[in-house]
């Protein structure tokens, strides 16, 4: 088998967008509202998905304390923060060098683009700004990703090293599909579904680890459509699933809420 031919009205995929569709309904009923990302301000959340490169969020954590602590956790902070400054305020999370020098080309982006508003970058269509941002340096399909779905609210799929992990676990994907496939897969399967119809949040009384939920923080609570909310709870469910479960060196399929969907053992 090759990889996937992903069109949105062909049948051969469509037993494959059932599937997502009833891992979606089965882990939010066991964990509920994720509250991805866990941030004070749209500018925090994108400083976030650049730091969270090639690291554990803990280290991120660090960062993004030592900014908010200086006064720096802004545009116009990071603008007028001296590149060696801000590379000692963001040493917890590694590479800081070269993490500093992106943030500063992101500001510079979005003033010479943008004027320095947020605002009117996210205005711009989802694929036109998507190709804007992955031309940045050190921003590839997820960092672009993270930031249109979690700070802007476009309606975009993110795809992680956990996703790639379970699909191929539970055979829906081989491992030589692009992430661009896997991000349309989701996109089509979970396209026009309804949010759940309950208060969201967790359920009370489920015991064991609550996926990946953070506080609930600004960002997390900002308004949104079902179709983004849906993308958003998704992939922090599946983060959940990836940290306490499918691990990379051990699946541990027994206790795992999606043990019921494994293929059956030959």
């Amino acid at each position: 088998m090759g990889g996937l031919a992903l069109k949105r009205h062909e049948p051969m995929n469509e037993s494959k967008h059932n599937a997502i569709r009833a891992y979606y309904s089965t882990l939010f009923a066991v964990w509920g509202c994720q509250h991805w990302w866990p941030a004070q301000s749209r500018f925090e959340m994108i400083v976030g998905a650049y730091l969270t490169q090639n690291t554990a969020w803990t280290n991120v954590e660090k960062a993004l304390r030592n900014l908010r602590k200086a006064g720096v956790l802004t545009i116009r902070g990071i603008r007028r923060t001296p590149p060696g400054r801000l590379e000692e305020l963001i040493r917890s999370a590694g590479y800081f060098r070269q993490k500093a020098q992106r943030l500063k080309t992101f500001v510079k982006f979005l003033d010479e683009r943008y004027g320095g508003s947020l605002t009117r970058m996210f205005a711009r269509p989802t694929g036109e700004l998507r190709e804007e941002l992955l031309a940045l340096n050190g921003v590839g399909p997820e960092t672009a990703d993270s930031i249109l779905l979690y700070a802007g609210n476009h309606p975009v799929f993110v795809v992680d090293a956990y996703t790639r992990r379970i699909l191929e676990r539970h055979g829906i994907v081989e491992s030589d599909v692009g992430y661009e496939e896997i991000r349309k897969l989701f996109e089509h399967a979970l396209g026009g579904m309804a949010r759940p119809e309950r208060e969201l949040g967790l359920t009370p009384g489920v015991s064991g680890p609550a996926g990946s939920c953070h506080r609930p923080s600004r960002v997390s609570r900002a308004e949104r459509t079902a179709q983004v909310q849906i993308f958003n709870d998704m992939h922090g469910l599946i983060v959940g699933v990836g940290k306490h479960y499918c691990l990379k060196s051990q699946a541990r399929c027994e206790q795992c809420p999606l043990q019921k969907f494994l293929p059956a053992a030959e």
